[in-house]
């Protein structure tokens, strides 16, 4: 209320004795270009001695901070981070008993902004902001930046996700040579490119798993006890059986705004182009690596991860004010005491979803916190239903182990991701094998109790569960041993590095088809995977294509891609499909995350998007993006000898059918 009185009295004096007052801050304007498509919009004002402006991150509670508004920036330019302003003083206000930023004398704020659409010649800026001296005046101002004009074809893609206009004539024309004669062919050429369906199946994928890590979350010694517990308090503590459910309620939805926030603030620190990135980052792989390592030896007992105790007192302190924010504060409390054993799965699932880009952290957290929430929710509808819960005991450790097992076999993953991106082979597809082998191994023994850890109790008897469990484990463990000896191994196709990844690839070569069908490889190919004559130079492939009159399938895959790994595995190795890519097109995988560097005579500046061109991921990518205007892979296109598409290139299709109609569609047009 006192905060409230001083603005209100602030704002009184403003509108009586500073009204006629001039604006004691002179500001000027320019736009500085950066990029083809990028430009820095830069505002400078002149603050009059003694007077002073609150910078945009003053803290909530003191005087007003500034505020930029853009408008209409949806699909005309994209703001790139937040304004970036000049150095601020900091002091503490007395009577808002708050730390202020503030600038006096001078002020520069620096916006950069990427263009996306090549008619916006302004953009707008409304600037609300706060001037004190011994009173507070507030203002705004309206600027206009002019932005010089752009070349259509220069503008970066936004969002690969996304359906994609892009402007190309509905049919064209071209030739090939036939019969030694030339025949011009006019035929539709398909102008949207869309992932949306994929987008969102990869979301669902992306729920589930994080809803089935909230139920083994659920079923570990931190939570598992607190649902009788907690229930117990809201039916005993409420006045009404109503009440107390209405308080279940709020106490799960609190939780899933907890978890929520998590993947928000994720989001919005990296950013979604960012995470989209992670996935084939070195640096991103290795750290997980390690940071797996740490949850799955915290999850097999050596030490727990736990938040520092003083916040948790300090949240139990306000969850009990009771009320909506009561149990908001209890949900918190939560949260933090559980954190030894839902942090690792949090951290995984903010690891895989954070590398999908977009919403996905959003979406993971609110899968994770759903199947935390709901038992809450329904034992307190339904209280009857605790007698049918089990009995706390030795089990709940039993589970956490057994996640600390999954979280080291997960771990490699990440290291299998680096070594693939750098092409070392120090980590190749039979040491990855081995390791997930004795690492199920292990977990089985464990399960049959013949190894103990910690925190296990004693056990006289393995039940029916840990049985089925066990020999589930056993058989796993099993299945992948045939894959050091070729196997194809299509379960964990995902997982371990490709077949033509492997110490000896003559093995996985000759094991993947009959040796009759051996084709001798052209200068310049390699055996990919499944005997696959593959190049991994564009210019050479398009050359041997034109000698051979065959279509060009170009691959646009990665070394750390998951769904190229599936196509591979699932789809190549069906003997029709292997067949056409043998024999019926030349077949060019280009690899966008590859870190090898070009020779300095092949470096450039991209005409696209204006970047320096370094490394051979570098240059795919760059090709993909400004010729197809998309980076989704993997992306499969067919060309014929001058480069014009056959047909609408297509991105992950695990249904061997229908990408055998898209081959053969190709093949029959460049007939044609």
């Amino acid at each position: 209320m006192k905060k409230i009185i001083i603005l209100s009295v602030l704002f009184l004096l403003n509108s009586l004795g500073f009204a006629q007052m001039k604006n004691p801050v002179k500001w000027t304007t320019k736009t500085v270009k950066v990029s083809d498509t990028e430009f820095d919009l830069v505002i400078k004002g002149s603050i009059e001695p003694e007077w002073h402006v609150y910078s945009q991150f003053t803290p909530d509670g003191g005087s007003l901070p500034m505020v930029l508004n853009f408008k209409d920036a949806k699909n005309n330019y994209q703001l790139i981070g937040k304004a970036k302003e000049s150095a601020y003083k900091k002091q503490f206000n007395d009577i808002f008993g708050v730390d202020e930023y503030y600038f006096d004398g001078q002020v520069t704020l620096t916006q950069r902004v990427k263009i996306l659409n090549a008619k916006l010649s302004k953009i707008t800026l409304n600037l609300d902001y706060q001037a004190c001296k011994e009173q507070c005046i507030n203002d705004n101002k309206t600027f206009v930046f002019d932005i010089p004009k752009i070349n259509q074809e220069l503008l970066p893609v936004t969002d690969a996700t996304k359906t994609i206009a892009i402007d190309t004539p509905k049919t064209e024309t071209r030739s090939i040579e036939n019969s030694n004669k030339k025949v011009a062919i006019s035929k539709p050429v398909s102008t949207n490119i869309s992932t949306e369906n994929e987008e969102q199946k990869g979301l669902w994928t992306i729920f589930f798993l994080a809803f089935l890590g909230g139920l083994a979350a659920l079923l570990t010694p931190c939570v598992f006890p607190m649902i009788p517990m907690t229930v117990s308090f809201f039916t005993k503590q409420s006045k009404t059986p109503a009440q107390g459910k209405r308080n279940a309620v709020l106490y799960g939805l609190s939780i899933i705004v907890i978890y929520v926030v998590l993947g928000l603030a994720i989001n919005a620190i990296f950013g979604a182009e960012a995470l989209n990135a992670l996935s084939t980052n070195v640096w991103f792989n290795l750290f997980f690596f390690v940071l797996l390592i740490i949850f799955a030896i915290s999850f097999l007992g050596a030490f727990e991860i736990m938040l520092p105790n003083s916040w948790a007192n300090k949240v139990d302190k306000q969850a009990d004010k009771g009320g909506v924010i009561g149990i908001f504060f209890m949900a918190l409390a939560l949260a933090i005491v559980s954190f030894s054993c839902t942090g690792p799965i949090v951290g995984t699932l903010l690891v895989e979803s954070a590398s999908k880009g977009g919403i996905a952290p959003i979406i993971g957290m609110l899968g994770f916190s759903s199947a935390i929430a709901l038992p809450f929710m329904l034992f307190a509808l339904f209280p009857s239903w605790l007698q049918s819960l089990p009995k706390s005991g030795g089990w709940l450790n039993t589970v956490k182990v057994s996640l600390g097992f999954l979280e080291l076999a997960f771990a490699f993953k990440f290291l299998s991701n680096a070594d693939l991106v750098l092409q070392l082979h120090w980590f190749e597809r039979e040491v990855f094998l081995a390791i997930w082998i004795a690492v199920f191994a292990a977990w089985a023994l464990y399960l049959f109790g013949k190894i103990t850890l910690p925190h296990d109790s004693p056990l006289s008897h393995i039940s029916v569960g840990r049985l089925m469990l066990a020999l589930f484990v056993s058989a796993f463990a099993i299945y992948m041993i045939p894959g050091l000896f070729g196997a194809p191994l299509k379960l964990i196709s995902a997982f371990p590095p490709p077949q033509s990844y492997s110490e000896n690839h003559a093995i996985f070569v000759s094991s993947n088809h009959d040796s009759g069908s051996l084709i001798s490889l052209p200068e310049g190919a390699k055996n990919g995977e499944h005997g696959i004559p593959t190049f991994e130079d564009y210019d050479k492939a398009l050359a041997y294509a034109k000698k051979v009159k065959k279509p060009l399938m170009i691959d646009f895959t990665g070394y750390a891609c998951v769904n190229c790994r599936k196509m591979e595995v699932n789809v190549w190795s069906d003997s029709r499909v292997s067949k056409i890519l043998k024999e019926d097109v030349v077949l060019v995988s280009l690899y966008v995350d590859s870190k090898i560097e070009l020779p300095k005579s092949e470096q450039y500046v991209s005409k696209f998007s204006g970047k320096e061109i370094i490394t051979y991921g570098n240059k795919w990518t760059d090709f993909i993006i400004s010729k197809y205007k998309t980076n989704t892979q993997p992306y499969y296109v067919l060309v014929d000898s001058n480069e014009n598409n056959l047909n609408k290139p297509i991105s992950y299709t695990p249904d061997i059918e229908e990408y055998l109609m898209w081959l053969h569609e190709g093949i029959e047009n460049y007939k044609n």
